[in-house]
């Protein structure tokens, strides 16, 4: 990643707690705003992520920066795994969660735990697959996390990372552009208590190393068989790779 960037300008505060600190702030309005301002594109898009496992039928799944579940939940409508474990530094978007979890009665199919990301608290070779749903970007060491990941995988599982990406095509780019650092930080000015977390977003997405410059990390990590495979035009990226 070319420089760090955080959602606080806060030089005591490494980007790991800044972010804790970001989600915790914002738990209570974060489901809404993420549906409002993707005019709910952001169903339709995990939905082709969680696909991307449909052939490999994972039985234990880890979702990684899971915040308050939702593609978790998600996974386990189209998949029905066993059971889905989920992991996630804000313990405020956790307890969004937990209560989703109890109203759906499905504590024996999905838990959350409180947890870095970067330093996963599972011992190796123990899940058929990880998903991240736009988590990666905030990874204070990208290098590590994938690393980490790769760690808790099984041999022959597979990794399944939604992220924003930055489309490249006229008019697309302008567009999104336009959107992302005007209409959302407004939007999130609106509706959340912490609008630093809405300028934040497309900061931290400008900054991301997307399409073959996130394989190529993969790659490093130790992942085989990467790809990248661009949703709208560019807006988003469905990567995926093998233990």
């Amino acid at each position: 990643m070319s420089k760090t960037v955080t959602p606080y300008q806060d030089e005591k505060a490494t980007k790991k707690e800044q972010v804790a600190d970001m989600f915790n702030n914002i738990s209570k309005t974060y489901d809404f705003l993420n549906h409002f301002m993707s005019l709910g594109i952001d169903i339709i898009w995990r939905k082709k992520a969680i696909n991307e496992l449909k052939a490999d039928k994972p039985q234990l799944i880890l979702d990684v920066a899971t915040g308050t579940g939702d593609f978790a939940f998600e996974a386990l409508k189209i998949l029905k795994p066993k059971k889905i474990i989920g992991v996630d530094i804000s313990q405020g978007m956790l307890n969004i969660a937990d209560q989703k979890i109890a109203k759906r009665h499905l504590s024996d199919k999905f838990e959350v735990k409180l947890g870095d990301s970067e330093k996963l608290p599972f011992a190796d070779n123990g899940f058929d697959a990880v998903t991240v749903a736009y988590g990666v970007r905030n990874f204070e060491n990208l290098l590590d996390g994938l690393t980490d990941i790769h760690r808790v995988l099984k041999p022959g599982g597979k990794a399944v990372v939604l992220e924003f990406s930055k489309p490249k095509a006229f008019p697309v780019k302008q567009l999104y552009n336009f959107y992302f650092n005007y209409v959302t930080p407004g939007i999130g000015k609106l509706f959340s208590k912490d609008a630093r977390a809405y300028s934040y977003l497309p900061e931290s997405v400008a900054a991301f190393p997307d399409g073959p410059a996130f394989t190529a990390m993969m790659a490093k990590a130790g992942f085989t068989n990467t790809k990248s495979r661009p949703l709208a035009f560019g807006i988003c990226s469905i990567y995926t790779g093998v233990k």
